[in-house]
């Protein structure tokens, strides 16, 4: 695990940091090589196909959506986490 990632995620507010560690744990735990680094200033995985970022009241989950583009999933609160979407969105990206 990258510690800037852990850094970045243990100095963001309640819900953020409670939703960007069951987000990263989700991620690696769906991706043995996730490959996690800082790109754009946010914790980035696979080579940028997927990231999250705290805002001021949600996270961001990013993907990209087998096209150029990326897409995300805006998350309030741990409990809107859906761990089977975001599993998809995961292997889905991995193409």
């Amino acid at each position: 695990m990258d510690q800037k990632i852990t850094d970045y995620i243990n100095k963001q507010k309640s819900p953020q940091k409670e939703i960007c560690h069951k987000l990263r744990s989700i991620i690696l735990k769906t991706l043995s090589n996730a490959g996690e680094e800082m790109k754009w200033g946010v914790p980035a995985f696979v080579g940028g196909k997927l990231y999250i970022v705290a805002l001021k009241d949600h996270v961001n989950f990013g993907y990209n959506d087998g096209s150029k583009k990326m897409k995300h999933v805006e998350i309030k609160s741990l409990d809107q986490i859906d761990s089977k979407k975001i599993i998809e969105l995961i292997k889905s990206t991995k193409k």
